[in-house]
């Protein structure tokens, strides 16, 4: 069946939709696999019904790439949590990061509410009071201009991420690093692409 167009530019532009719709019936779902093995988490929006394996391949990729943490993000995952060594040395000599023990790293938690907490045999913690925001400022072209996220007073820790889709928060003091959990049922983070 063959269509007349306007230009040369349209009509690549239907023999490209055309060719990757025949893709998408063929193996992208073994192409979205490979994409997502040995990732620390997977979007929660891959759960979408109606959502093409194309497009979710596609939003994948963004999503992996996004430094923006959300408050989702936050509140999906266990951190864990270390001294850097320009903290004091009676934190570190707490810390299982630095005595070698053998416990389990420290973890922290961050809930809907705005608080934040440890297990109840960390030996840091000491149950006080802890809260979080997210700050994001932005300029007049609409680009963000700092993007961060303050527990208390302490000096803002700033966010990155890793090459496995893992979130990474840090400051001079401490480091939080979010504990991989692509296994979970349902997806991690925003319900809808933040791009």
């Amino acid at each position: 069946m063959w269509q007349r167009f306007n230009s040369p530019d349209e009509s690549s532009k239907v023999h490209i939709a055309s060719y990757w719709m025949t893709q998408e019936n063929l193996n992208v779902a073994g192409v979205c696999e490979e994409l997502w093995a040995g990732k620390a988490h997977l979007p929660r929006f891959l759960e979408t019904e109606g959502l093409s394996r194309l497009s979710a391949y596609s939003l994948s990729i963004q999503d992996g790439k996004r430094d923006r943490i959300m408050k989702e993000d936050l509140w999906d995952h266990a951190w864990e949590f270390h001294f850097r060594e320009d903290a004091p040395e009676y934190w570190r000599n707490l810390d299982p990061y630095w005595t070698g023990a053998e416990d389990a790293p420290m973890h922290r938690y961050f809930h809907p509410d705005g608080s934040q907490t440890a297990d109840s045999s960390d030996q840091v913690w000491g149950g006080h009071e802890s809260c979080y925001s997210i700050i994001t400022s932005f300029l007049a072209d609409g680009t963000i201009r700092e993007h961060y996220v303050r527990i208390n007073r302490w000096p803002q820790l700033h966010i990155s991420r890793r090459e496995d889709w893992g979130w990474e928060m840090s400051n001079r003091l401490y480091c939080y690093s979010s504990v991989p959990d692509a296994h979970m049922k349902g997806g991690t983070g925003p319900c809808l692409p933040i791009l």
